[in-house]
């Protein structure tokens, strides 16, 4: 196969994006407020998918006046992802191919995610991918506090040592398809479900959408 994406890089997010993952999460909320004796708000987790996992501990802390310490808390979330991250979670459509494919044509490849290094890898390792990506940034290996801010993709594209304007960003969220375009690169939005009240907005700012990464670009 001709290495028509030489030179390029991609960059993947994982919740929602790479991974039909987004449930898990929304389990993981209802079961760690249930256990604290609370009703999971409506507009929790649109609050903290963009944030560091220490950050949204300590969001979190606050906001429910809980006990609990924050390094306490992103171990305890870790531990409750962390079977289904690496036994059951689902990809994206046509995902696993697509990732495939990108490499076989020469494309550099990274993920910039939310999620810790521990489930990070076990996700990757259990859709067999881990392999394929060059650079893996968690955005806890940045001094930003979420993805309201470009750096994740930079570090990511830095690791690649492939300029911004090379690289293509692939998320689901509004504010991280907003800060990616912020650095110059090309965005490219899946839909999801969790994402849907700003998906016209979205559609608007990024460079193209997909429900399927089968029709995702063949050139970078």
């Amino acid at each position: 196969m001709r290495v028509i994406n030489s030179g390029k890089a991609a960059i993947f997010d994982i919740d929602g994006t790479l991974l039909d993952s987004m449930d898990i999460w929304h389990q993981i909320d209802l079961d760690f407020f249930a256990s604290h004796g609370l009703e999971l708000p409506s507009d929790y987790m649109a609050a903290v998918c963009p944030m560091k996992p220490m950050e949204c501990a300590r969001y979190t802390i606050e906001r429910f006046h809980l006990d609990d310490r924050p390094e306490a808390l992103v171990r305890l979330w870790d531990q409750m992802a962390l079977t289904a991250y690496g036994t059951t979670v689902k990809p994206k459509p046509h995902a696993v191919q697509y990732v495939r494919y990108l490499k076989q044509t020469g494309a550099s490849l990274a993920v910039a995610t939310c999620l810790t290094p521990v489930v990070r890898d076990a996700a990757l390792n259990h859709l067999g991918i881990a392999g394929y990506f060059d650079v893996a940034v968690s955005v806890d290996q940045t001094t930003s506090v979420d993805k309201n801010s470009p750096e994740v993709y930079l570090l990511a594209a830095a690791g690649l040592n492939i300029a911004p304007e090379c690289c293509t960003v692939f998320e689901d969220l509004l504010v991280s398809t907003q800060v990616a375009k912020s650095a110059g690169m090309k965005v490219w939005a899946m839909r999801d479900d969790y994402a849907k009240a700003d998906w016209e907005a979205i559609a608007a700012v990024a460079d193209g959408v997909i429900d399927d990464f089968d029709s995702a670009p063949r050139l970078l």
